[in-house]
């Protein structure tokens, strides 16, 4: 749903999201400031439930307790998500997207998606995504676009981090911007896996909307200087702005 959320990421981009899971989570608001102090905007929440991916991580009490200006980009890979979505708003997502092979009836948790509001501010809107495996055709997405404001092709198989990027989504990517096109809606489109620090300008001139990257800035060394380095690549290649419908 369109938002001053939504309206910010339609803005140029490609925008940076970051992937918290591989941070130090004993450390967690230390590494939040870090963020936020090199000028990330989002930050990008992997709940995994051990069920639909073989890592149990991080649910509503973690989203909840990220306070501060970071848009919270929240991913579920998750069973049956249809039952939970309502507690993850509640929590704070700006941003909910959730793997549409998780879910029986993924336009019903759409639907369930555009009747809730931003719990931090209702005005600020709540961008609803879905997103796709590697190995899920494209064209799975096409049923629901009109229910949903984000897509988000998966590079990697989801379930654990530092894995390479598969050469295959370059093709996907062209796929899903071309049915977004035939939608004739504005919808935002990221990719999500083996993003670092040698491939990230070549990934951002495939078009993507959003680029989500985790184990690349925090890889145990230095997450500030890996963070510069991946914005000022991304502001390289920026575009003009997505127009208005």
């Amino acid at each position: 749903m369109d938002g001053p959320v939504f309206e910010h990421l339609a803005a140029e981009g490609p925008r940076l999201t970051v992937g918290m899971v591989t941070a130090d989570l004993l450390h967690l608001a230390n590494e939040l400031d870090v963020l936020e102090g090199g000028g990330a905007e989002l930050v990008h929440i992997d709940v995994m439930d051990g069920v639909f991916c073989p890592m149990l991580t991080v649910g509503t009490p973690v989203v909840k307790a990220i306070t501060g200006r970071l848009i919270k980009d929240v991913h579920l890979m998750i069973d049956d998500p249809l039952s939970k979505v309502d507690a993850f708003v509640q929590a704070g997502a700006d941003m909910l997207t959730f793997q549409i092979e998780g879910a029986r009836q993924p336009h019903r948790v759409l639907q369930v998606l555009g009747r809730a509001t931003n719990a931090n501010d209702p005005a600020r809107g709540l961008i609803r995504g879905i997103a796709i495996n590697p190995s899920t055709p494209v064209g799975a997405i096409e049923p629901l676009l009109d229910e949903t404001d984000y897509v988000l092709v998966l590079a990697v198989n989801p379930g654990w981090g530092g894995q390479a990027y598969i050469s295959s989504t370059d093709a996907r990517l062209d796929r899903a911007r071309e049915l977004i096109a035939a939608s004739g809606r504005r919808i935002l489109l990221g990719v999500d896996g083996g993003v670092t620090r040698d491939n990230i300008a070549r990934v951002a001139r495939l078009g993507a909307d959003i680029v989500v990257s985790g184990s690349a800035i925090f890889d145990g060394r230095a997450a500030a200087e890996n963070l510069s380095f991946m914005l000022d690549q991304l502001r390289a290649t920026a575009r003009p702005a997505m127009v208005p419908a």
